[in-house]
């Protein structure tokens, strides 16, 4: 390897652009290992900077280093100081490897390495190209990519040198691009035909090297084979991507079909040849990347964008950031931003890809001296401060337009900014970059579903979206309305004709496989959010994986500090490191959600990580809290309502309620969260799934609603097959309680008298508990409305002994009350009659609102089947004002359906009518099926005497179809009404079945 820049025989150089390696002189270095090369190879790619200990260890292993990574550091610092500095003890030269503050620099002159006399060709280059001396920018380019000795830093290890390996590997191919250009401005098409077919070849989805050889083979005279080369480059972009073409290719397509005849080359002569006045003048970088032919929506942000960056002739310059998750778009956004507006800066447009998501962002030096080149700067300083004033300096009175993309934070763009008016900065980045001053700062969100669709129609096309548009939708939905993997979903759905829509819906809809199937080529949205994650600190990426364990639609700040097992200040600081990260999303202060594919991500964090033991007690903390905090709201809704001990016991005091009120709200905002949290557990080990069934056993006695019947039963079905594998009895005999209490709620009262008989087995006969007493009362209710009063009592009485024993009056007097309706349908009704009133006698002295306002119905309901429908409906109507106040849309519902029959009773036919729609509307609302026959027979009847027939009749029909369903004694009576109203205006038709 030879250095003409070399100043001194004996001076050192160095090779990266290859395997690395080092010559003093003539003589070739001896390097180590490949660990001491990866050192060396960081300080050289430094030119000069310290860089840290940390940096040191974290590029060579990761974040998995050994236990003695530092020592190891010291000794491979050590031996490269006896390489590079053989004579230092005795002559004590310059220090070459020095010590700085927690770090190590190699100061060494910039030309003793092949990679900064590289860049240094490459920058002489562009000025001798933007100066109009074209052969010369030429022989340059070929001169720097002489240095080239095979695949950058080959054999060295790393996560820092891979992703250097990476991006030189970019360079390289930016390089030999610009070569093939510079080949084509000076007439040399036919040499760089063969070239540009090999590296088109090697990098197929690089458009300008196709743009390049279109152009090289039509000046060849080889017009068919160019335009075959742009329908193969199309081709190929579809099917791997879904894209058509850029403009730059679409544009060179155009001009070769119209015989544009700028394309015939023209060679220009040296500038030495030309009188100075008349050179070429200043040709204004055009830096940004293709725009795409497809954006979709985003109208209003593009129009504030725009308008935004119309203001640059102001007094500052007009910098404008957009921030967002990864995927979201920003990059498109602010490349489309940027041409719709490249014609109000007439001095160009300066792009850079910061990399700042990646594993080595862009050094902000490196960055200034392109673009210095790119404006035509002679020599370039090699400081960062002295690049950064002569940057000020030549952007002073030009007006440009800098698209900074994917920026790391503040401190990597604050150089890059100019200093005056004229000029704008459009900056994109993960992060919001609020520590700029002045600047405008936009949120880039998801798409909405509408501009979703657009974009995933523009891909696939509007035909087959069309003809399957639920599909679609379900598509979109299922990528969170994500560009990136609308995008990808799209592209693969285009690129196999043989699939359906709903089949791509289909295979999304397996959430453990949906990252999995949004990837196509080297697009991944994993991958997009794994650089995200990799640029969170550790203690970060923690949060962000374990948030995730309980799949809730957000998180409250006390949920947050729960599962992270840390107080809430820093549970709120970790969190708001994860918003400003846009790893993490707040739109209401204090709750935290995630972006549906990043959740996914998350936990796929989690399983990959496997550390069961960390997750457990994530969930057992959260547990914890919400279970200490449900017992804290039936306590305060229902002060002495007697509920099972929890199985194993709580060390969290949970959350506080000053009123019933607010209790009940926490509970109807959180019941996403509660519901979330147990079926995260009820999966999981006894541990677990002990305060799981606990919680939901709490929460049914304190909640009533069976709205989520379907998603509790898929809960309870997990536990049951858990308490059983775990042989675990105690557990099992409250999870067959919950099921026969939610089949109870959602009528179907045969199955809950199975689960709740099963529940009392699993219990010992003797027990006198309380979850043995509110088993044996719901059995008995739930015989009860079987028409099985008699098998009944039994239940209900055994429930009674228990509660006297143990339990407050508010108990007492519930079962006084279900025990007087059982007496009422065996035909006992003056026991009924003194049951209840005993009841309503302990309910008043137990001043418990919601236990009196249940005796009440139950005292209405034996008044109206005992011939006393005024007295009923007084009571009803109290007990309606109380369930009201409580906010139990439940109860209320059944009040307002037994008012109605009282109300019947005792000729009130209007009102009747009015509270038995009242109850239908409510019964519909909370999916209770028995509430909705009782409403529909009592609305039916009352329709029939105010002389409405047929939406009488058609009411009674509903009512009896639901009572025939469920299976109650209810249809029969009905079923009379229906016959005798059939018979009234159809005489000649028989009785509906």
């Amino acid at each position: 390897m030879e250095h003409r820049e070399t100043p001194h025989s004996h001076a050192l150089r160095f090779q990266v652009l290859g395997p690395v390696q080092a010559w003093r002189g003539e003589h070739s270095l001896a390097l180590g290992s490949p660990q001491q090369q990866a050192i060396l190879t960081a300080l050289l790619l430094h030119h000069g900077r310290p860089v840290t200990t940390q940096d040191l260890v974290d590029g060579l292993w990761g974040d998995r280093p050994p236990p003695q990574a530092v020592a190891a550091l010291r000794t491979y610092i050590s031996r490269l100081r006896a390489v590079i500095e053989p004579n230092r003890e005795t002559r004590a030269p310059a220090e070459l490897l020095v010590s700085v503050s927690d770090g190590y620099a190699l100061r060494i002159p910039a030309a003793s390495v092949d990679l900064a006399v590289f860049d240094a060709k490459s920058a002489e280059a562009a000025t001798a190209r933007a100066a109009g001396d074209l052969p010369a920018a030429h022989d340059m380019l070929v001169s720097a990519l002489a240095l080239w000795r095979g695949r950058p830093l080959a054999g060295v290890p790393g996560p820092y040198v891979e992703s250097q390996r990476i991006r030189l590997a970019e360079r390289q191919v930016t390089v030999w691009e610009e070569r093939c250009a510079a080949a084509l401005d000076i007439g040399l098409h036919a040499e760089v035909v063969s070239e540009l077919s090999t590296l088109s070849a090697e990098h197929p989805l690089r458009e300008r090297l196709r743009e390049l050889l279109m152009l090289a083979l039509y000046r060849c005279g080889r017009q068919a084979e160019s335009l075959g080369v742009y329908a193969d480059t199309r081709k190929l972009l579809i099917e791997e991507l879904g894209v058509e073409p850029g403009t730059g290719l679409a544009s060179m397509h155009a001009r070769i079909l119209s015989a544009d005849p700028a394309l015939i080359p023209v060679v220009r002569e040296a500038p030495n040849s030309v009188d100075p006045e008349t050179a070429a003048p200043f040709t204004p970088p055009a830096q940004l990347p293709a725009d795409i032919s497809d954006f979709s929506g985003r109208t209003k942000l593009v129009d504030e964008l725009r308008e935004v960056l119309g203001r640059a002739a102001g007094q500052a310059v007009v910098v404008t950031s957009l921030a967002g998750i990864g995927g979201v778009g920003k990059t498109t956004l602010a490349v489309h931003v940027a041409h719709s507006v490249r014609t109000d800066f007439p001095d160009g447009q300066l792009y850079v890809d910061l990399r700042g998501a990646g594993a080595s962002p862009a050094d902000p030096a490196v960055v200034l001296g392109d673009f210095l080149y790119a404006l035509g700067a002679g020599d370039v300083p090699d400081s960062l401060e002295q690049r950064a004033a002569l940057y000020r300096s030549l952007l002073a009175k030009r007006r440009m337009l800098i698209l900074l993309d994917n920026a790391q934070d503040v401190e990597q763009l604050t150089p890059l900014i100019p200093g005056v008016s004229g000029c704008a900065v459009l900056a994109t980045s993960r992060s919001r970059l609020a520590g700029i001053a002045g600047a405008h700062l936009f949120d880039v969100e998801e798409l909405t579903p509408a501009e979703a669709l657009a974009l995933f129609s523009a891909i696939v096309g509007e035909q087959r979206v069309a003809a399957e548009p639920e599909a679609a939708l379900a598509v979109v939905t299922a990528c969170g309305f994500l560009p990136l993997a609308v995008r990808i979903a799209a592209a693969r759905l285009a690129s196999r004709p043989r699939w359906s829509v709903s089949d791509l819906a289909r295979r999304l809809a397996d959430q453990r496989r949906r990252l999995d199937e949004l990837q196509l080529g080297n697009l991944a949205v994993e991958t997009t959010i794994g650089l995200g994650y990799g640029q969170l600190q550790p203690d970060e990426a923690q949060a962000f994986r374990l948030l995730s364990l309980v799949d809730a639609p957000d998180l409250p700040l006390s949920s947050v500090a729960a599962l992270l097992g840390v107080s809430e200040t820093r549970a709120e600081n970790l969190a708001e490191a994860l918003v400003e990260a846009n790893m993490l999303e707040c739109f209401t202060p204090g709750r935290y959600r995630y972006h549906d594919l990043l959740r996914l991500y998350a936990q796929r964090q989690n399983q990959k990580l496997r550390n069961s033991a960390e997750q457990q007690s994530a969930v057992l903390r959260l547990l914890d809290l919400l279970l200490a905090s449900v017992l804290n709201a039936a306590h305060s809704i229902e002060p002495d309502d007697l509920l099972p001990e929890p199985l194993n016991p709580l060390s969290s005091p949970g959350l506080g309620f000053g009123t019933g009120a607010e209790a009940q709200g926490w509970l109807r905002s959180e019941i996403a969260l509660l519901l979330s949290t147990v079926e995260a557990a009820v999966q999981g080990p006894a541990v677990l799934l002990r305060p799981a069934v606990d919680l939901l056993i709490v929460l049914n006695s304190t909640f009533e609603d069976p709205t989520h019947g379907q998603r509790i039963r898929r809960i309870l079905q997990a536990a049951d097959a858990n308490a059983q594998a775990h042989s675990d009895t105690a557990a099992l005999a409250r999870v067959r309680f919950a099921l026969g209490f939610l089949q109870h709620l959602t009528s179907e009262f045969h199955n809950a008298e199975v689960s709740l008989r099963d529940s009392l087995e699993l219990q010992g006969s003797n027990d006198v508990t309380v979850l043995r007493s509110m088993v044996a009362n719901m059995l008995g209710i739930t015989l009860s409305i079987a028409s099985q009063p008699a098998e009944a009592l039994p239940f209900l009485q055994e429930a009674l002994g228990i509660s006297r024993a143990i339990g407050p009056l508010s108990g007492v007097a519930r079962l006084l009350g279900n025990i007087a309706r059982a007496q009422l349908d065996i035909g006992e009704a003056e026991s009924a009659i003194r049951s209840v009133q005993e009841a309503v006698e302990t309910a008043r002295a137990s001043e418990n609102a919601p236990c009196l306002a249940d005796i009440l119905y139950q005292l209405g309901v034996v008044l109206s089947s005992t011939g006393d429908p005024g007295g009923a409906a007084v009571h009803l109507r109290e007990a309606h004002q109380l369930y009201q106040s409580q906010q139990n849309r439940l109860r209320e519902a059944y009040t307002l359906t037994r008012l109605a029959s009282s109300l019947l009773a005792d000729r009130q036919v209007p009102a009747a009518a009015e509270a038995a729609e009242e109850s239908l509307a409510i019964a519909q609302e909370m999916d209770s099926a028995y509430c909705q026959g009782l409403a529909n027979a009592a609305l039916g009847e009352a329709l029939l005497q105010l002389a409405q027939p047929a939406r009488g009749l058609a009411c009674l029909q509903e009512a009896y179809a639901i009572f025939t369903r469920l299976g109650v004694p209810e249809a029969s009576p009905v079923l009379d009404l229906v016959s005798r109203q059939q018979q009234h205006t159809e005489p000649s038709s028989p009785p509906a079945p």
